[in-house]
């Protein structure tokens, strides 16, 4: 047994958890800055992908005969 007694063991053991547990909580914030990072760039895309459809029916004249026919019904 160990010369420090239980209490030494004890103590180590709590600060190897303490040390994984922070190393678990930067990994884990580091990867939600990263999703949160991504997620805002797919927004953007999103929007100029809508933006861009939008520009590709009003040169191709499709707009404005959907609002038509959809003031038709």
């Amino acid at each position: 047994m160990d010369a420090r007694g239980p209490e030494a063991g004890g103590r180590a053991l709590r600060d190897a958890a303490e040390n994984l547990f922070q190393e678990l909580q930067e990994h884990f914030q580091a990867l939600t800055a990263t999703l949160n990072l991504r997620m805002e760039e797919m927004g953007n895309r999103i929007e100029d992908l809508q933006k861009n459809v939008s520009d590709l029916m009003v040169q191709a004249g499709i707009e404005n005969s959907i609002k038509q026919q959809m003031l038709k019904t």
